[in-house]
């Protein structure tokens, strides 16, 4: 089956822009049962997807966020290509006002994330990643770049609201990086440390929705990630997973000794 990024391009923007952005700042939000915030722009831009995905590929299943968990597991365990959709990763930011949200979408297949796509429609950026392309921006190559910074000069991406306490307060008391940012966007995180306007990640829980396809183009751009547990971060399943990450080499394995992770 042939999957084109020129066509899931030509569903993604299209729906950012008019389902997301008339509603930015405008709607009124909910909460669902873990505290989390949903508003009717993820329910829209969710139903408008699924139908496109499934009317143009219709052998492959759909899984999006505001689904049930039963029926999400069901999808993952059938043996069938999956879309992974987060409809709108950053649902706090966006009913705020705050512009870090993202349209995230990846295809899981055999295991793997085959294909994945996010698309900032307030920086109208698409980040996207495929074998046969790699990452790109806009159409555009995107590989990281060599630093050439220490551990303690870079900037960092640190979500502290999901880490152990220990590993928290460590951060603080014995600061090991320069400068320090939360944004509210896992999808986003992932390209904007691809795009190198980070350095050095940390994110203690989170779905997969959430990670798959920012993951995937961050690792097609050449960067190197792992969880705490020194594992892979993609896994086939609903388990969340821990996000530790660096834009190269020299600077992953200084930091990942600095959380005294060993690497699998």
């Amino acid at each position: 089956m042939t999957y084109s990024l020129t066509v899931l391009q030509d569903m993604i923007i299209p729906a950012a822009q008019e389902e997301l952005l008339p509603r930015f700042a405008r709607v009124v939000r909910q909460h669902k049962r873990d505290g989390s915030v949903l508003t009717e722009a993820d329910l829209a831009v969710q139903s408008r997807l699924a139908a496109q995905l499934l009317q143009q590929w219709p052998d492959t299943v759909f899984l999006g966020e505001e689904m049930t968990a039963v029926e999400q597991a069901d999808l993952l365990a059938g043996g069938q290509p999956v879309w992974c959709l987060d409809p709108l990763d950053g649902t706090s930011n966006f009913a705020a006002g705050i512009p870090f949200f993202c349209i995230s979408l990846a295809l899981l297949q055999q295991g793997e994330v085959l294909l994945g796509m996010v698309y900032d429609p307030v920086r109208d950026e698409c980040f996207s990643a495929s074998p046969e392309q790699g990452a790109r921006l806009n159409g555009e190559p995107l590989r990281v770049k060599q630093t050439g910074l220490e551990l303690k000069q870079t900037t960092a991406l640190i979500d502290f609201k999901r880490l152990e306490k220990d590993l928290a307060t460590r951060l603080v008391t014995a600061i090991p990086y320069a400068s320090q940012r939360s944004f509210g966007s896992v999808a986003l995180d992932w390209c904007w440390l691809a795009a190198g306007r980070c350095h050095i990640y940390l994110h203690g829980r989170s779905n997969i929705w959430d990670y798959a396809a920012g993951n995937s183009i961050f690792h097609a751009a050449g960067g190197y990630s792992c969880t705490l547990d020194g594992e892979a971060i993609f896994t086939h399943a609903l388990t969340p997973r821990s996000s530790v990450a660096a834009v190269d080499q020299s600077l992953f394995a200084a930091w990942t000794e600095w959380l005294g992770i060993t690497v699998r």
